[in-house]
């Protein structure tokens, strides 16, 4: 078997189990919150790795017929109490992600965080956490000594886990939000760019 696929199957796995220990209630709870949003504005925030698959989700809320927006965009309109923010940071101590956070709560809109940190700065701004396990930028200079030490090696680099297992739970969170909306493919198709 190649290198390729024997990390890809490492990968894999791994992924699944992450996904596997995230909460109940809180995956409830965010399901319950999005589609209480659903005649107001959703606001995806995260940078880098973390902000494509928030990206990602957006572009599925839409295709859902969400209202929905990606924070840094010139179109991203301003925030109600109203609204949902959706922050995504592993770490949970990226700080534009934490500032913009701090300025929803502070406006009065729900923030839910989804991080790999339940005791991070962003938690302190969000109304909802879920928590999705994965190494992090946080974790990186520990597990460095460590692998130094024990001569374990991850095969995922730097917060590969946590952004693959917060992109597959959130493309689950999609498939549960059209069960539960009355929705198909058909209908998502229908809200699906045509003029590219």
């Amino acid at each position: 078997m190649s290198f390729v696929k024997e990390v890809s199957k490492w990968i894999l796995s791994g992924v699944n189990g992450v996904i596997q220990t995230i909460d109940e209630n809180q995956i409830e709870k965010m399901i319950e919150v999005i589609i209480e949003a659903r005649e107001n504005k959703i606001l995806l925030i995260g940078t880098g790795r973390s902000g494509f698959v928030g990206r990602s989700f957006a572009l599925r809320l839409m295709h859902l017929g969400f209202s929905v927006y990606v924070s840094g965009e010139t179109i991203t309109p301003s925030l109600t109490p109203d609204d949902l923010v959706l922050a995504i940071s592993g770490s949970g101590t990226t700080k534009t992600v934490v500032a913009q956070a701090e300025v929803a709560n502070g406006i009065g809109s729900k923030v839910i965080a989804v991080t790999s940190h339940p005791e991070s700065p962003l938690v302190n701004f969000a109304d909802e956490v879920v928590v999705v396990k994965g190494r992090t930028k946080i974790d990186q200079e520990f597990d460095y000594d460590r692998r130094q030490i024990t001569g374990e090696h991850d095969n995922a680099p730097l917060g590969t886990m946590f952004e693959l297992s917060v992109s597959v739970f959130l493309d689950s969170v999609i498939a549960d939000l059209m069960q539960r909306l009355g929705l198909t493919e058909i209908d998502l198709r229908k809200r699906h760019a045509n003029a590219e």
